[in-house]
């Protein structure tokens, strides 16, 4: 692909701010992958969801005071006691509730750092930000045109409707709240930009303050245009160290079906 103009650049950065207050180093070309390099990301991924997996694994036989190991026995009550800690009653009750059992983020994102080495992990993110940075971007360089460039221009937008969809897969166009607490605020533009992108598709999702949720009949709803809608599925960008601040939480938590 050729190079991108830098008015080009600045203009499509200039057109939406993505993150508050930020500023960019622009680049003519994305940056390229290796065949290779592909193939271990595909991996370190599948690997995340599997660490998740084994996590959850672990603490619910901690809190049942089950064996850990096959072979020889080893109980290990302070692996619960750790992950529970500083959480509120309520959101402990929830992660052991056994409805919730393989209810996994529905974007984990391993932070990267390519070295001479390979790939090195710095931290795994199960309320990241980047979604929407990252779908603009393959659509500003054109990923769909170059094999080197991970994912195509919409795969993002794409991918991460089908993965909440799927919460409700009996529901056509369910509703979708994606929710950005003040304290995660300086990620609610792009989160806004991803809900404009779906909603261009048809796609039936709102990106908004918990603010602007209320409970009604058993249910949770926002307004729009003065009109109550019902919520399907709640995109929760905020962490739980903010649950707290967050007055509709124990809503979410009664009365949400469908929440990542």
């Amino acid at each position: 692909m050729p190079d991108l103009p830098y008015e080009t650049l600045r203009s499509a950065f200039g057109n939406q701010a993505l993150f508050e207050d930020k500023t960019w180093q622009l680049s003519p070309q994305a940056w390229p992958l290796s065949p290779e390099q592909r193939e271990q990301l595909d991996q370190i991924g599948a690997a995340c969801l599997e660490f998740h997996q084994a996590l959850e694994t672990l603490y619910l036989r901690s809190v049942a005071g089950k064996n850990l190991l096959r072979n020889k026995p080893l109980v290990a009550p302070w692996i619960a006691d750790y992950l529970d800690r500083g959480k509120p009653p309520e959101l402990i009750k929830h992660a052991r509730d056994p409805k919730n059992r393989g209810a996994f983020p529905t974007v984990l994102r391993p932070d990267l750092l390519l070295t001479e080495e390979g790939f090195a992990l710095t931290e795994l993110d199960s309320v990241p930000g980047g979604i929407g940075l990252t779908a603009f971007l393959n659509q500003l360089y054109g990923g769909e045109a170059d094999p080197a460039i991970l994912g195509h221009g919409n795969a993002m937008v794409e991918n991460f409707h089908r993965s909440l969809a799927g919460l409700r897969p009996e529901m056509r166009n369910p509703l979708v709240a994606i929710l950005v607490s003040e304290e995660a605020s300086t990620y609610r533009p792009e989160m806004q930009w991803l809900a404009e992108q779906l909603q261009r598709m048809g796609r039936r999702v709102f990106c908004m303050r918990p603010e602007d949720v209320f409970p009604l009949g058993g249910e949770l709803f926002f307004n729009v245009e003065g009109t109550p809608e019902k919520i399907d599925i709640i995109y929760r960008f905020f962490e739980l160290f903010d649950w707290a601040n967050v007055r509709i939480a124990p809503d979410i938590l009664r009365h949400g079906r469908a929440v990542r």
